[in-house]
């Protein structure tokens, strides 16, 4: 009998991933650490230890090398959750778009995309649910099945346009234009400081930072994490913060919040990654009671999704969506904005 099969008797698969046909040598456990959100290093190893990981049906050791197109599967001791169990809630959906195929929707900040520990209900995926009357969304593979419909996400507090399948055929689409980066995605952030140069593009890879498994870490030996480039361009610089416009060739979790950190200019009000604090500006103590009065107009990073790009699944045709900045980076902009004004009056 297989590894594989002693291990099913007690055991249940929980994740099941393929590597990348280009996927470098890299050790079981630090694949499995990029993976595998929000556990820590020791818990993967000691998983590996007892069994719990295989590589193509066999149990590997710590120190095993993931090779292309492996098949990696962990396992469990209990049954993971079904997809039926996720339960539709009546939910205000701002759909941008909708036809056979896909859904074009703007998530509000503050607004979780799926569930997860400690949000089983009340997130958009539940509402998505509700919405299609239970229907049968596709799980891109790879996904976890609490994950419908999904082909990419967008942070818990960061707002705009996220993009929906609602077929298999869509989902395979959808899903290879983001592997191969045609995927078209802008944002806009308000960052502290003013980058130089102006228009540039980070090339820095990421994954798990290894002494805190939430937030992610900026790798630049590139070694270790994932390939990731943020093209970014300031559209407004204003004095202590700039507006900057960021295109995502990869998408990497938190991937323009770290990268612009890396770079020195962290988002505003990025408790994260260490933008809730005057970065930039004077220590005059009016002016920390100015930059604090923005945090409570913005109680988040200063992110929004503002464009999406893509080509239609079924019809080949290309598509673009825009949105509004919300109202909260719209006032603290218009903040900073007459900020700039009084002070250039003063000179």
């Amino acid at each position: 009998m297989s590894d594989e099969k002693d291990i099913a008797k007690e055991k249940h698969e929980h994740y099941r991933f393929t590597a990348d046909p280009n996927q470098s040598p890299m050790r079981i456990d630090k694949f499995l650490l990029d993976k595998l959100e929000k556990i820590s290093r020791n818990r993967i190893q000691n998983g590996i230890k007892q069994g719990f990981v295989t590589v193509n049906g066999k149990v590997i050791k710590s120190n095993y090398k993931i090779r292309p197109l492996e098949e990696i599967v962990v396992y469990l001791p209990h049954e993971p959750r079904e997809r039926t169990e996720i339960q539709g809630e009546p939910m205000d959906l701002d759909i941008r778009y909708e036809d056979d195929d896909l859904i074009v929707l703007h998530k509000p900040a503050g607004l979780v995309v799926h569930p997860g520990v400690s949000n089983w209900t009340g997130t958009l995926v539940n509402g998505l649910v509700h919405y299609l009357e239970n229907k049968e969304l596709p799980v891109m593979e790879g996904n976890l099945p609490d994950r419908p419909g999904l082909v990419h996400r967008i942070d818990k507090n960061t707002s705009g346009l996220l993009l929906i399948a609602k077929n298999e055929k869509a989902m395979t689409s959808l899903a290879k234009q983001f592997y191969d980066h045609t995927i078209e995605r802008t944002y806009y952030a308000l960052v502290w400081g003013q980058p130089d140069p102006e228009k540039g593009t980070i090339d820095a890879h990421i994954g798990r930072n290894p002494k805190d498994r939430i937030k992610m870490f900026v790798f630049v030996d590139g070694e270790e994490g994932k390939h990731a480039i943020t093209h970014y361009e300031v559209i407004e610089p204003m004095y202590y913060v700039s507006l900057v416009k960021c295109n995502l060739e990869t998408g990497r979790t938190h991937q323009i919040r770290i990268h612009m950190s890396h770079l020195g200019h962290p988002l505003f009000n990025d408790e994260m990654y260490g933008g809730n604090k005057v970065v930039k500006g004077t220590v005059f103590s009016k002016y920390k009671t100015f930059v604090e009065n923005n945090f409570k107009l913005i109680n988040r990073h200063a992110l929004h999704a503002k464009s999406i790009g893509f080509v239609h699944p079924t019809t080949g045709k290309h598509m673009t969506f825009d949105s509004d900045l919300p109202q909260d980076m719209v006032d603290v902009l218009d903040r900073w904005r007459h900020y700039v004004t009084y002070q250039k009056s003063k000179k």
